[in-house]
């Protein structure tokens, strides 16, 4: 054994959880089974998907509104099933989607000043057949979201128009989690099918494709900042748990294959392009370890250790992190009843800004607008300074374009007659019900080309 330890500044990151006060009780979390993360953060608010009667809702609470939650809080309602997954806009703090059981994706302005009301949506989008699992917004331009859904499609929208853009197919089986690289170009996937892949979304072609974890439980993904890694978790043939490095230009093996434990709840990968640090927190576990990512090699760190299991981790945005504590990330630990800041931080004594933890990170202001992405152009975020701090903006005005709004009055505008809204109600369900079936027969039909172009490959 060697005598020399690798240097390393991250060597004794550690973290802390909030005090009692300082977190977020009494939280009302979902019990659906559908595999996600349950809570997105941005330096305003946190989303939660909410467990409540009477269709789906999901809650954004304000970061200070620490302590006990109220029961009276209003909830952001509109999905007539469970939702499954939130995200806020990288560029607008007040801006967030959601996507649902009821196959539906729904854009929402968030009020700075929490009212009594529950919150409606300001655009609905309804082309997908069946239950839309992911949403995640661009990093680079704005006002585009991807979203992922039962139906094995993906597509992208420009939200503030309200209209789909591109619709990106290729799966065989349901899409369990989605990842955008550094400048918004790609996606890495990974799906029920047991295969990683790389598409090129503005083409709708897969860049890489190849065979990933081999068990049949819930596998994820997560772009490795400004380069071309991704990593994976997921699970053996026999139930360990494991975790790969790919390289996206070459998917013939990975890189790297780590079996982690034997536990049985999916990992939750988060990376941090800054310090090249990834962090796992298990499903049901109480730790969330954390590596060093150096030359294609990972190095581990140190663990953050808990008796509480987690159901849910979302991690804040680097840019509104603590600099003058050496706060290095932010998690926001979803367990029973309760949501548990905790903050990772390196050990200084200085109390000046240390410019090598914090070098420039990711901004809030787009590089693209929606029009100049789907046309073709590329850039990289905007890189922002963290050495005087950062200030959250002020709220942007989020207005849907005269079509979008037009057609949603169209949908929802209520009827005085009764029996005219009965007629309503019923050609409406109707309607959805015709929809889901072409989905169904579209899923078909493609299963049915990629199996024929598979045996017309085999013949050749």
């Amino acid at each position: 054994m060697s005598r020399f330890v690798r240097p390393s500044k991250y060597r004794h990151v550690y973290g802390t959880v909030a005090r009692r006060e300082l977190s977020y009780d009494n939280v009302k979390v979902s019990g659906n089974a559908w595999d996600t993360n349950l809570i997105k953060v941005n330096p305003k608010f946190f989303s939660l998907n909410w467990n409540s009667s009477g269709g789906g809702a999901f809650a954004v609470i304000p970061l200070s509104m620490t302590g006990k939650i109220s029961d009276a809080l209003p909830l952001y309602r509109g999905h007539s099933a469970a939702v499954l997954d939130t995200d806020f806009s990288p560029f607008n703090d007040n801006l967030i989607a959601s996507g649902a059981e009821d196959s539906k994706v729904f854009i929402y302005s968030i009020p700075d000043e929490i009212g009594e009301d529950d919150i409606e949506p300001l655009v609905r989008l309804n082309s997908h057949g069946r239950k839309v699992g992911q949403v995640l917004f661009n990093p680079v331009a704005e006002n585009v979201l991807l979203s992922a859904s039962a139906d094995l499609t993906i597509k992208l929208w420009d939200v503030e128009k309200g209209v789909e853009k591109q619709e990106i197919t290729g799966h065989m089986e349901i899409i369990q989690s989605v990842a955008w690289n550094y400048n918004g170009t790609l996606i890495a996937t990974t799906c029920r099918d047991k295969k990683v892949r790389v598409f090129d979304v503005r083409s709708n072609k897969i860049v890489q494709q190849a065979d990933s974890h081999p068990g049949v439980k819930g596998s994820r993904v997560v772009w490795m900042g400004d380069n071309n890694r991704i990593a994976t978790t997921g699970f053996s043939k026999m139930s360990d748990r494991q975790l790969n490095i790919w390289d996206t230009t070459n998917f013939d093996k990975a890189l790297k294959s780590n079996n982690l434990d034997t536990s049985s709840g999916v990992i939750m990968p988060f990376y941090d392009g800054d310090s090249n640090m990834l962090y796992l927190a298990g499903k049901g576990d109480g730790n969330i370890r954390y590596y060093e990512y150096e030359n294609d090699e990972l190095f581990s760190l140190a663990e953050h250790a808990s008796n509480v299991p987690q159901r849910g981790v979302g991690f804040m945005p680097k840019r509104a992190l603590n600099v003058n504590d050496c706060e290095i990330a932010r998690a926001y630990k979803v367990s029973s009843g309760i949501v548990e800041p905790i903050s990772f931080t390196v050990p200084r004594k200085s109390d000046s800004f240390q410019a090598d933890l914090f070098p420039d990170c990711i901004g809030d202001e787009a590089a693209l607008t929606a029009d100049a992405w789907f046309e073709g152009e590329s850039a990289n975020p905007k890189l922002i300074s963290l050495e005087k701090g950062f200030t959250a903006t002020a709220k942007k005005e989020f207005v849907a374009s005269v079509a979008a709004q037009a057609a949603e009055d169209i949908v929802t505008a209520p009827k005085s007659d009764k029996d005219y809204q009965e007629a309503y109600h019923k050609l409406r369900q109707e309607n959805e019900d015709l929809k889901n079936q072409v989905a169904q027969k579209d899923v078909k039909i493609r299963l049915l080309e990629v199996q024929l172009e598979q045996l017309n490959n085999n013949s050749a």
